[in-house]
């Protein structure tokens, strides 16, 4: 990973623009199609979800990083104790500046960011997940939670618009969508990197639906694409879509400045479903991307169903 100069735990800090732009650098480097989302956002904003992708990244890296045999539920321990400290303004590594200075102009809520070292405890504990139930919640604490966060940042607008006989709430704050989103995002990661995942000796498809599928995990380990693997995974993108779907229904809740970017962000991570189905379903040897030129093409798009829907 990048490193902002000196490094050191309690020592001098470098300054906040410094940490923002070291946050910067990490997003755009490790999260290409996340990056340009942000692009779209006010300087402060896109900023402060910068800082909140480099604190969500080093916390998965610790389970699924370089170092990871190293981590222990200990570790996690002292991360959330780490955590702690931040959100009382007191920054213990370098990257925390950042998000000491974000924590200071956004309502962001400490809990999203204790559900999500949570997901770390699991990715320890299991390897596997039986059902859909079991994943949607490992899903929520690394995914959702990210939703969460980026609510507080992104902020929400009274509806204006409604009629007397609207009973629609018009200062509703489109906390399901949000989480929709992570989930529909996480989801969308599992199907790209099951190949990646089984190196690792992790399924994180349900194994009911491998089952429901008669699909079985030798045959996942194996790789093997046959009718089976593309009905299952079918299912799958079908379900992820879903909660797309789910998504979409809060964006026009979020301050118009908001409303582009994460149109934006939503349809490129969806792209990669659609990525998928074209390589049919070969996520074993094909890495699901969408390519630059596409990613432009999504803009104009995305910022009419930000004017309109």
């Amino acid at each position: 990973m990048l490193q902002l100069p000196n490094p050191e735990k309690t020592r001098s800090h470098p300054s906040v623009e410094a940490a923002y732009e070291f946050c910067r650098q990490v997003t755009a480097e490790y999260s290409k199609t996340f990056y340009l989302g942000t692009l779209l956002m006010p300087k402060a904003k896109r900023k402060a979800i910068w800082a909140i992708y480099v604190w969500c990244r080093r916390t998965d890296q610790l389970v699924d990083g370089p170092q990871a045999d190293a981590t222990t539920l200990d570790t996690l321990d002292e991360w959330e104790e780490q955590l702690e400290s931040i959100f009382a303004g007191h920054p213990i590594e370098n990257p925390d500046v950042a998000l000491v200075d974000t924590l200071e102009r956004f309502p962001l809520d400490i809990q999203p960011f204790r559900d999500m070292i949570d997901g770390q405890r699991m990715d320890l504990k299991r390897n596997r997940y039986e059902t859909f139930d079991e994943l949607y919640l490992y899903c929520y604490r690394v995914a959702g939670t990210v939703g969460l966060m980026s609510n507080a940042v992104l902020g929400t607008q009274p509806q204006n618009n409604t009629s007397p006989w609207d009973n629609s709430d018009p200062h509703y704050v489109p906390t399901e969508e949000a989480i929709a989103l992570g989930i529909a995002n996480q989801l969308t990661n599992i199907l790209r990197d099951v190949g990646e995942d089984t190196e690792r000796d992790r399924i994180y498809l349900p194994l009911e639906d491998l089952e429901r599928f008669n699909y079985r995990e030798q045959d996942l380990f194996d790789g093997v694409i046959n009718q089976n693997w593309r009905d299952l995974m079918q299912f799958q993108i079908q379900r992820a879509r879903g909660f797309y779907l789910q998504a979409e229904q809060g964006i026009r809740y979020l301050n118009p400045d908001a409303r582009w970017p994460v149109w934006t962000a939503l349809m490129l991570y969806q792209g990669i479903l659609d990525v998928i189905e074209k390589n049919n379903y070969d996520v074993f040897n094909k890495r699901a991307y969408v390519p630059k030129p596409k990613k432009f093409l999504y803009l104009p798009i995305a910022w009419l169903r930000a004017q309109v829907l």
